[in-house]
């Protein structure tokens, strides 16, 4: 008997070594960049165990290997393409985008439709259709057809935080600005008009808050486990979104459009859209809609807020940069009689440049794609092989890096706006990542984009920002997210404008 245990425990031993050398050398044998990992964590298990904010590890990654077109890592046991040379991003992104047109799967689980049927979940010819349906939402007529509900959003805010927070105390400025972002997208996407300010126990507001809230440790490791093994979340029916608030949603949507047609109500928003295309479109049924206008509302509530917090933030300590700003605010605000305009705010070059530059220095860590086909690269450094991407395997955009990278941009981590005042971004630029690029690149960008501009244009016309006693100045990046948030949160002084 123990012969039989101790043969069985020879070959285990000897199965572990052996996949240990073959994830160690994997790359090695091609002559790509690999850094040290830890067996059969890699080198994201390793971080993520090690609680750093990501971006900074990937700049600190990248900043050993400026040499290498790309470098070699493992995610668990699973091979991880990093790539930070510019014409490998664009053909990543834009060029080769038939090889690599898919995104992580997080769940497979049927019954989870909120994550398996939005668009950022789907791919192939399904992702397409959806694609197709949504553009229209995000025209220009479209948006300005929504500017006065974001424009009604904003002005109330406006008001209430002066009452609520002027020469009284230091304002927590993620919880305000999500209450804003809440009712924006409560208005616009699923046609519910809410104020969160006033009322912060609106259903709509405390759902949308825990659905969004991923500091959690359960939320992170939920997130962890959705992310590198979908298989086993499905199984053990491991959900992100808890079925409370998936349930919540569903029952809004549901609710809405059913008074829409009994009572013949027309409003400017998503919601409109997708119904009606889903009576063009038999293969848009109920659930589908209902997953793009949550996925919608997860991306507007979480990531606009936080980009929000960060331009308040970046101009509350750079004195210089908001009085230019409120000049130009002044300026917009004399020539519409205080209603500023859809194309009034779109023609405000500085204020365009005070977003780029925030989205440059605070973009989300990375972007990924999933290879569809096996796709060769280059050789990574001189001298090495040519590397062959398999179907499946994951390659990441450090945007974070790529954005630091002091060969693109002259002193990197000062936020200087001047940079973007003459400059025209393009989408097809490698070294602009903040909504990504390519057919894949945010569909909602344009309404991001004029969200927080209605804001900051309402907010500087009536308001002055200063820095807080708890304001993270110099800015360190929080642990627990895998955003970018400062340690300790967002903080900011309101104070009036005379």
């Amino acid at each position: 008997m123990d012969f039989w245990i101790w043969s069985l425990v020879l070959v285990v031993v000897t199965y572990i070594v052996h996949k240990a050398l073959e994830i160690k050398n994997h790359f090695r044998q091609y002559g790509v960049p690999q850094p040290a990992e830890i067996p059969f964590l890699g080198f994201f298990g390793k971080n993520m165990m090690l609680r750093r904010y990501f971006g900074l590890v990937l700049e600190d990654l990248l900043k050993n290997h400026r040499e290498a077109k790309y470098i070699g890592v493992h995610s668990f046991a699973t091979p991880v393409i990093i790539v930070q040379d510019l014409e490998l991003i664009k053909g990543v992104l834009v060029k080769n985008f038939d090889n690599f047109s898919h995104r992580r799967t997080f769940t497979e689980d049927v019954n989870d439709p909120l994550f398996t049927k939005n668009l950022a979940a789907l791919n192939g010819d399904r992702w397409r259709e959806i694609r197709n349906i949504l553009s229209p939402a995000f025209t220009a007529s479209k948006l300005r057809a929504m500017h006065v509900l974001m424009a009604g959003c904003a002005d109330n805010f406006v008001k209430q935080v002066i009452v609520k927070y002027g020469d009284k105390e230091d304002m927590d400025t993620k919880d305000a600005i999500t209450k804003y972002t809440n009712d924006v997208i409560a208005s616009c996407a699923f046609g519910i008009e809410v104020d969160s300010l006033k009322d912060p126990n609106n259903e709509f507001y405390l759902n949308g808050k825990k659905s969004t809230d991923f500091t959690r440790t359960s939320a992170m490791f939920k997130f962890i486990i959705l992310s590198v093994f979908p298989w086993l979340a499905t199984k053990l029916g491991i959900k992100l979104i808890e079925k409370e608030e998936s349930d919540f949603f569903i029952k809004v949507i549901e609710t809405t459009l059913k008074t829409r047609k009994d009572k013949g109500i027309y409003r400017p928003d998503m919601l409109q859209l997708l119904i009606e295309s889903a009576e063009k479109n038999v293969s848009l049924d109920f659930l589908d809609i209902t997953a793009q206008a949550f996925i919608f509302f997860l991306a507007g509530f979480e990531t606009v807020s936080n980009l929000l917090c960060m331009i308040v933030h970046e101009l509350s300590i750079n004195q210089v940069c908001q009085d230019k700003l409120k000049e130009e605010v002044n300026e917009t605000m004399q020539k519409c009689n205080g209603q500023p305009s859809f194309e009034a705010i779109n023609n405000m070059i500085y204020l365009d440049a005070v977003f780029n530059e925030t989205l440059r220095l605070h973009p989300v860590p990375l972007l990924s794609r999933m290879c569809s086909k096996d796709f060769e690269l280059p050789p990574a450094v001189p001298g090495a092989r040519p590397y062959v991407i398999k179907a499946g395997i994951e390659v990441v955009i450090p945007a974070s890096a790529i954005h630091k990278n002091p060969d693109y941009y002259q002193d990197p981590e000062k936020f200087n706006p001047e940079r973007y005042v003459n400059k025209k971004l393009t989408t097809s630029d490698p070294t602009a990542l903040g909504f990504g690029l390519g057919p894949r690149m945010c569909i909602g960008n344009r309404f991001a984009i004029h969200e927080c501009k209605v804001l900051m244009v309402y907010l500087l016309s009536k308001c002055n920002l200063l820095p807080a006693k708890k304001t993270c100045n110099p800015f360190v990046y929080g642990k627990n997210s895998f955003a970018p948030v400062p340690e300790g949160g967002f903080w900011v002084k309101i104070r009036p404008r005379n």
